[in-house]
């Protein structure tokens, strides 16, 4: 690698010579490079993660203006080393909720059984959903658990489901950007 001292020719000098050469300053010294070529069209999948990336940025914005949500993620990224809030909800956004398990025998169709739900995120859960349906599919009852202890829901059913055997179980976990991961299960 050739380096030049004082030279008057490409001192400060910056822009592009046809398609050939690039001039640069950096750190008080003239780069020069070659031309870069010309990237080719974008694939689905790049356009998608392009515009899902938009969107996180547009989220992490808005978290960041929102009293409370931004010192959440704040709180957030002093415990994460080399983070700032804006990056932990734009990682955030990218990562949906995990169901990591669902206990369904303290259900038995009576009011006031308890299904248990761990649920986890890279962040926080915000909700936990739960929704019973008989074997045919019509909705016995609804609603959401509450967070007994960090990562366990409790959802406490308020109806007497007279057929449990064969029910239909949907969860549903969400985050703070809107994230939602559904499970469903068969008693």
């Amino acid at each position: 690698m050739a380096k030049q001292k004082g030279n008057v020719v490409t001192h400060g000098l910056s822009g592009k010579i046809g398609d050939l050469l690039i001039f640069r300053q950096v750190d008080g010294k003239t780069v020069v490079s070659k031309v870069p070529e010309q990237k080719k069209t974008a694939s689905e999948k790049q356009v998608e993660l392009r515009r899902r990336f938009q969107q996180a940025t547009v989220y992490a914005k808005i978290a960041a203006g929102t009293p409370g949500t931004k010192e959440l993620y704040e709180g957030e990224a002093k415990k994460r080393r080399g983070m700032t809030a804006y990056s932990v909800a734009v990682a955030d956004y990218f990562n949906a909720p995990d169901i990591d398990s669902v206990d369904l025998s303290g259900y038995t169709g009576a009011a006031g059984d308890e299904i248990r739900i761990i649920a986890s995120d890279d962040f926080a859960v915000k909700s936990v959903h739960v929704r019973i349906g008989n074997a045919d599919g019509v909705a016995v009852e609804e609603g959401y658990a509450v967070n007994s202890v960090a990562g366990l829901w409790v959802y406490t059913a308020t109806a007497k489901n007279e057929s449990p055997a064969g029910c239909k179980i949907v969860v549903s976990a969400s985050d703070m950007p809107g994230n939602v991961t559904e499970n469903n299960f068969e008693l």
